[in-house]
C-alpha cells in the first residue's frame, strides 16, 4: 500500500479554482449579534401573556421553554432559561423567525 492517496489531494482546490465573488461566511461578531437578537426575541416572547402567545406561530419546544421561563422567579435560573430559548430560536429557520417577528410587530403597533 502506498502512502500517497490521490483522492485525498483531489479535494484541495487550486488557486485558480478560488471564486473571488464567493460570499464569505459571517464573522464571529456577526454571528454573536444574530444570536443576541434571537435571544432578545425570545425575551420578548417571555413577556407576553398566554393569550398573546397563542397568536404566535411557535414550535412546541420553544413554546414550552417560554412558558417555563415565565414561571421561573430566580434571576439566575431565568437568565439560563432565556439563553436556552435563544439556542432554540437559533435552530429555527429564517422564515419561522420572520413570522414570529411579524406577529410581534403587529402586537406592538396595536398596543400603542
Amino acid at each position: 500500500m502506498s502512502g500517497h492517496d490521490p483522492a485525498r489531494f483531489a479535494e484541495i482546490p487550486d488557486e485558480a479554482d478560488n471564486d473571488v465573488d464567493a460570499p464569505l461566511p459571517p464573522s464571529k461578531s456577526q454571528r454573536k449579534r444574530e444570536a443576541t437578537a434571537l435571544q432578545d426575541l425570545g425575551e420578548n416572547l417571555v413577556k407576553l401573556t398566554t393569550a398573546q402567545l397563542k397568536r404566535i406561530p411557535l414550535p412546541d419546544d420553544v413554546l414550552a421553554a417560554v412558558r417555563l421561563a415565565q414561571g421561573i422567579a430566580q434571576r439566575g435560573g431565568h437568565k439560563r432559561q432565556l439563553q436556552y430559548i435563544g439556542k432554540l430560536m437559533r435552530e429555527l429557520d429564517e422564515t419561522e423567525t420572520d413570522a414570529i417577528r411579524a406577529v410581534l410587530a403587529t402586537m406592538q403597533i396595536s398596543r400603542r
